[in-house]
């Protein structure tokens, strides 16, 4: 059944405080933060996910809070989500099915289809605009370690690679095929895979790319193009709020930014 995110609300999370000053002042235990969570199911266990990854699991359909570790994170909001998954089903990582921009927030991903047609030596260069509208074809951002085949066993064998360079006809058995790689983009069942490619952190703007594909002897191929594509980093974290009211009847918080 997988992740289940109807019938949860009142998701909190809360420092946790090592020593409390007399002036009523803190200190917190670092990167560490207990989440609490209402819920209208009676059957069902519960999962945490911090910035999309799995952070722990409760022990039966009872619990209802749950102390996880979080990252440092200085540029965005750490992201806390709390699901409910059958019993069976407790200790699956479905982290996968959460996989969206919202985990790589400020990057860009740019998928590259691992032709069987492609040489063994060959490899990716990306090249960006830096928002400019102007790809500059003269700094390669992957350094020249992009490459496509990094190792002649997953290439075809004997007959659909180069011949001496492959496993003669066994290395097929390492290509990637259907239902493992990217089905629909290559030949059904081999040329079926990808490489993916992720970008430093980006600031907010329209920004294009470049890819073109060079082999051993240094020649390159003609260039493919992105059209544009927005960059919206993640918000940053809120700092300097304080708790003016909270209605428990209408579940009303006020805040306060202090100067």
């Amino acid at each position: 059944m997988g992740l289940v995110s109807e019938g949860i609300d009142n998701v909190r999370a809360f420092k946790l405080p090592i020593g409390i000053w007399a002036d009523g002042e803190s200190s917190e235990l670092p990167r560490i933060a207990l989440v609490q969570w209402k819920s209208s199911w009676i059957d069902k266990f519960y999962q945490v996910y911090v910035n999309g990854r799995f952070a722990g699991t409760t022990t039966d359909a009872e619990q209802r809070e749950m102390i996880v570790q979080v990252p440092s994170s200085f540029e965005s909001s750490v992201r806390i989500e709390v699901f409910a998954v059958d019993a069976q089903e407790a200790d699956i990582d479905f982290s996968f099915e959460l996989e969206d921009s919202r985990r790589d927030s400020g990057r860009v991903k740019i998928s590259i289809l691992r032709s069987q047609e492609l040489p063994l030596d060959a490899r990716a260069e990306i090249y960006g605009d830096c928002g400019s509208g102007q790809i500059d074809y003269q700094n390669d951002l992957t350094g020249g370690e992009l490459l496509i085949w990094p190792s002649r066993q997953h290439k075809a064998g004997f007959g659909l690679s180069r011949f001496g360079t492959s496993d003669f006809g066994r290395g097929w058995s390492a290509a990637v095929g259907f239902g493992g790689g990217c089905f629909g983009l290559g030949e059904f069942g081999a040329d079926a895979d990808t490489i993916v490619w992720v970008s430093e952190q980006l600031s907010a703007g329209e920004y294009r790319f470049g890819v073109k594909i060079i082999d051993g002897f240094g020649k390159k191929s003609a260039a493919a193009e992105t059209g544009g594509i927005v960059v919206l980093p993640a918000a940053k974290g809120a700092e300097g709020l304080e708790v003016l009211s909270f209605d428990e009847e209408e579940n009303k918080l006020e805040l306060k930014i202090r100067n």
